[in-house]
């Protein structure tokens, strides 16, 4: 029976975050608290043994890793990037609705960017490379992808993401029960 068990953690806050701005492949900082966040998830992780640590090269994720406490063990997966919202990077919903009424990311996408089916591509390489290690492991990434990857491990469809709401600084599990996928935690804020 398989036991192993795959950490998602959504990077800390960042200011295009803070103010509900859909931020893609744009390189955003992390703010003062998303470094706070990011520190405070140490604890609760450094109680895991990971077989491999994976991160999005974007800085918010790698720097979210780092402060965790894995910067020396991660290596970078361009398949974790964050979905790319074309020209809608660095918009709000509202701001998107107003332009386009009726849209939605999961079904629609952006304009020059990826669809569902185009993320959950990259998150199926990362998933079955996850499911080719014996033992745990780690993955730091972004909101949208995580909640493809979330939702293709359960066998989904990726606009099923939808249904998985995601914090900044959250930590997730993903594992089985008996031979079937399942997630374990979600949505898990940092400790105080």
């Amino acid at each position: 029976m398989p036991t192993q068990q795959v950490v998602l953690v959504r990077h800390g806050e960042t200011e295009w975050s803070k103010d509900g701005r859909h931020t893609g492949t744009s390189d955003i900082p992390l703010t003062e608290r998303g470094r706070e966040q990011a520190g405070r998830l140490r604890p609760e992780l450094e109680h895991w043994q990971f077989a491999l640590v994976l991160s999005s090269p974007l800085q918010r994720s790698v720097d979210t890793c780092r402060l965790a406490g894995f910067g020396d063990r991660v290596q970078l997966r361009p398949d974790l990037v964050e979905w790319d919202y074309g020209s809608y990077d660095g918009k709000t919903s509202k701001q998107i609705e107003a332009e386009r009424p009726g849209w939605s990311l999961w079904r629609d996408g952006g304009p020059g960017g990826e669809t569902a089916a185009d993320v959950a591509s990259r998150v199926d390489r990362v998933i079955a490379e996850a499911r080719s290690v014996e033992g745990n492991v780690l993955l730091f990434a972004h909101g949208h992808v995580l909640r493809v990857l979330a939702a293709r491990w359960l066998g989904q469809a990726p606009e099923d993401g939808r249904l998985y709401a995601l914090d900044t600084a959250a930590l997730s599990v993903l594992g089985y029960e008996h031979q079937t996928a399942v997630i374990s935690r979600w949505n898990q804020p940092p400790p105080s």
